[in-house]
């Protein structure tokens, strides 16, 4: 090779000069290309409804307030997994709620939520990791994520999070694995 063909540090040997207006076009379509695969996985998680069979069960909290929530989980059968939920204070039920986890056919995990005196709402699951679950829907009012994770085989902390007039809020709701009512 003479010296008259070999590049100098400043010059590029990949062919013309490109303009600076290209290399960013350039650089921007190779960013997004890498980025996304991994904007679709965190957004459509390759999950199905066992792996969220850890869910199952009974789980009671009782929270610093004095309110017992209890949920019942059914375990996923025909693409489906149903709970039902109580809060109690001194002894009255004051809240409840009935939920739905469904797997549609495309492979989407929804946790449609129908809390007393509030009308339903649908959360799609946005991340699957171990034995967390995240559920969203940005277009709520409150809460815009649910959480569920399965800290030990006896212990669950569910966590709802989202804005409320512009400011984050959350709350925690830790519960203990109990025996199932049978009576």
């Amino acid at each position: 090779m003479s010296a008259a063909t070999m590049s100098s540090p400043e010059s590029s040997s990949s062919g013309p000069r490109l303009s600076k207006g290209t290399h960013v076009k350039r650089l921007l379509v190779v960013c997004l290309t890498l980025m996304l695969p991994a904007t679709a996985t965190c957004q459509q998680p390759k999950a199905d409804l066992q792996s969220l069979r850890w869910l199952s069960g009974c789980w009671e909290g009782h929270l610093s307030n004095g309110l017992i929530i209890t949920e019942q989980w059914m375990k996923p059968l025909g693409n489906l997994m149903l709970s039902t939920a109580r809060t109690v204070r001194n002894g009255k039920t004051v809240e409840y709620e009935f939920v739905r986890l469904e797997q549609s056919d495309d492979g989407v995990i929804r946790y449609r939520a129908h809390p007393s005196g509030q009308e339903e709402a649908a959360f799609t699951l946005v991340k699957l990791e171990g034995h967390t679950a995240i559920f969203e829907n940005l277009l709520h009012d409150y809460p815009q994520r649910i959480i569920y994770q399965l800290v030990s085989a006896d212990s669950l902390l569910a966590r709802i999070e989202g804005t409320i007039g512009g400011k984050e809020r959350s709350s925690n709701f830790p519960y203990q694995r109990v025996k199932c009512e049978q009576d």
